[in-house]
């Protein structure tokens, strides 16, 4: 049984990993930067200067721009710096005008804005931003979170620097100690009205899925599946609801739809495919409310826990992480134990691991479809007590040995593939 003080330790930590965002987080991330040294600068900006890790560079080239019919960094630059409204975070996009997108052409056309691969750098999250007018200038760096400001400085006078270390409090929440049992016994144990919030991220997830039924967006992947080949083929089913419902999201957000979702570990996507699929089996099945959020708690902060060793960015796809969780959601909800549950994991863990990040983009929608998919299957087989043994690959007798192994890969073993997935992309 986790102590009271464990337990309001990890309710703080999901609220503040499952957060609203409108658009992909890592352009989204690069404007509000911007429109904080904007707003810092205080005047009129000529120029913007971006610095930026290749692992946001990779996320923000080919993904649509919230509002504007664009893609890519420079709109979402520009936009921040005309624009400003840092307060409101990593939703700052949500109200951007007609009027305002064609200012932002503008701003661009006009050579205003320059952006390069900041080198030399250990954060693979890492964004600094140097706004200059009038003979003033701000800069502004967001780092390790795609929200936390870590620098800030108007003409040369610091204003702000937690670069060099976070706070103790900033510590305690993003390294909060999580292993496997710990998040199973928070899902499973916890009172009910400590967990009920996550429904609202559900709820927020399904609205954007809603709109993706509504019109073609990216590469129509959830419509697809629901037309005449789509149906013949995978049929109207459970399974392939669960991949519709989550893939649609996923096609609205990339595609630069204005619906906000609530994202986890600084994804939207991950956030998606963290509640979709729950969801849809637990309405399928009638399920309780009750077993729908303990589900949805199970899902979404086994996503928290596996992100706090792979980090917000890596060479690995982020769906690789969140249908873990949906599997493990899904198992749950199918009346698995705890044993069962861990099967799911590892059965996940064997399948898809090494399915690599090439960057946001409409595209996604095919990885978290496949993902969906897998989660799903990995659920059936640990329901008949089938498991990826550690005789087998890179899976361990211990699960959260299994996570780190995972993790290496993503980390370590990853690194030179994601040099040359930029570097593909960016000579294309």
């Amino acid at each position: 049984m986790l102590s009271t003080d464990k337990r309001t330790r990890i309710h703080l930590l999901m609220q503040q990993e499952i957060i609203p965002s409108i658009g992909c987080t890592e352009p989204v991330a690069v404007a509000l930067c911007t429109a904080k040294a904007s707003s810092t600068l205080g005047i009129k900006v000529e120029k913007v200067e971006a610095f930026l890790s290749a692992n946001v560079l990779k996320n923000a080239l080919g993904v649509g721009i919230p509002g504007t019919g664009m893609t890519g960094l420079p709109i979402a630059i520009a936009l921040g710096a005309l624009i400003g409204k840092p307060e409101e975070g990593l939703e700052l996009l949500k109200h951007v005008t007609s009027e305002e997108v064609e200012q932002g052409k503008c701003f661009i056309k006009e050579g205003r804005i320059e952006i390069r691969q900041q080198t030399g750098i250990t954060d693979k999250l890492y964004i600094r931003i140097r706004c200059s007018g009038g003979g003033e200038s701000a800069v502004t760096v967001i780092s390790g979170n795609h929200n936390y400001f870590s620098y800030i400085e108007k003409n040369g006078e610091v204003l702000l620097d937690r670069s060099a270390s976070t706070s103790k409090e900033d510590q305690t929440e993003n390294n909060l100690p999580l292993n496997f049992r710990t998040v199973y016994e928070y899902a499973v144990e916890s009172p009910l009205e400590e967990l009920s919030f996550i429904l609202e991220a559900a709820q927020m997830n399904r609205k954007a899925s809603v709109e993706a039924m509504l019109h073609n967006y990216g590469h129509n992947v959830a419509g697809s599946l629901k037309n005449r080949n789509g149906l013949h083929i995978f049929g109207d089913n459970l399974h392939t609801r669960m991949v519709i419902s989550t893939a649609g999201a996923c096609d609205m957000r990339m595609d630069g739809g204005l619906i906000p979702v609530m994202s986890n570990s600084g994804s939207g996507n991950q956030g998606i495919a963290a509640t979709m699929p729950v969801l849809i089996y637990a309405e399928n099945e009638s399920c309780s409310d009750e077993q729908l959020i303990r589900a949805l708690t199970l899902s979404s902060l086994l996503i928290i826990y596996i992100k706090q060793q792979l980090g917000r960015l890596s060479a690995l796809c982020g769906c690789v992480v969140a249908s873990t969780g949906s599997s493990c959601g899904i198992t749950y909800l199918m009346g698995g134990n705890y044993e069962q549950i861990v099967y799911a994991a590892k059965n996940m863990i064997a399948n898809i691991t090494g399915m690599i990040c090439d960057g946001a983009k409409p595209g996604c929608a095919l990885k978290i479809a496949s993902g969906v998919s897998t989660a799903a299957l990995s659920a059936v087989i640990a329901m008949e007590n089938e498991v990826v043994t550690s005789q087998e690959g890179i899976v361990d007798e211990d699960i959260d040995r299994t996570i780190e192994n995972l993790a290496r890969i993503g980390n370590s073993g990853m690194q030179e593939t994601d040099k040359l997935v930029l570097d593909i992309m960016t000579k294309k």
